[in-house]
């Protein structure tokens, strides 16, 4: 069988990047069963509710869903259990220091394949406030309505 080349991406956390301001990203391998690794290759994986934390000078991620196998038998993984994640040492006590200041917290942003491994991207995070996500938004759109304004200038111009 070949090797797997490139990224596959499986779930993104798009709500993350609405809900926090990404300080810090970091790609770590985890730990995970093969029906677990099988459930992933089918695309299947959420991050909705994840979130991962250090204890005990080890990173964990735990509440996000990655269901059973379904040609899984009696041996299949349980959904929503906590998996380690696989960082370097200096990488786990930077996060530590930065989480204990207070405000942060470890978020995963997308679950992927690189060259056949699975990886997780997390991200040291703050919290967005409501006023925040609401001037995002009308950034967003000022931004998007600009661009309008341009590409029917343009083609009036032509």
């Amino acid at each position: 069988m070949a090797k797997e080349r490139g990224e596959k991406i499986v779930a993104t956390n798009r709500r993350a990047r609405h809900d926090y301001l990404i300080e810090d990203t970091y790609e770590a391998g985890m730990v995970l069963s093969g029906t677990e690794v099988k459930s992933l290759r089918e695309g299947r994986a959420s991050l909705v509710d994840g979130y991962a934390f250090i204890d005990g000078g080890e990173a964990w991620l735990d509440a996000v869903h990655i269901p059973e196998y379904t040609e899984g038998t009696w041996n299949n993984h349980a959904p929503r259990r906590k998996r380690k994640l696989l960082l370097h040492k200096q990488q786990i006590v930077k996060i530590s220091h930065k989480t204990a200041q207070g405000g942060y917290t470890l978020v995963p942003l997308q679950i992927y394949f690189h060259d056949g491994r699975a990886k997780v991207e997390i991200a040291v995070a703050k919290g967005k406030r409501e006023f925040d996500k609401r001037q995002a938004l009308r950034e967003k759109t000022d931004k998007r309505e600009a661009e309008r304004a341009m590409r029917t200038r343009n083609r009036m111009g032509e």
